[in-house]
């Protein structure tokens, strides 16, 4: 039987953009939704002021691979566009 870990919401937005399908455009055009950099600016205000639990620091630091990944891709995407 499988296992299935619960998914945070950013996450589930990125597999749904990823599943639908993608073009060179749409990467370079994909922007988070606005609850994600929501909850991101949250926990990074918070880590300024107060400081986060092991799991909020966590989640953080997976946000902070998933822009650096996007960001990587978008580059990508772009140079690719850009050649057509």
């Amino acid at each position: 039987m499988a296992v299935t870990m619960p998914i945070h919401p950013v996450y589930q937005e990125i597999v749904e953009f990823i599943a639908a399908g993608t073009t060179p455009s749409s990467v370079a055009a994909y922007r988070p939704s606005e609850a994600a950099r929501a909850r991101v600016e949250e926990l990074i205000r918070r880590e300024k002021s107060d400081g986060l639990g092991a799991e909020e620091t966590a989640e953080l630091e997976h946000y902070m691979q998933l822009e650096h990944l996007m960001r990587l891709a978008k580059a990508r995407a772009r140079r690719i566009v850009n050649s057509e």
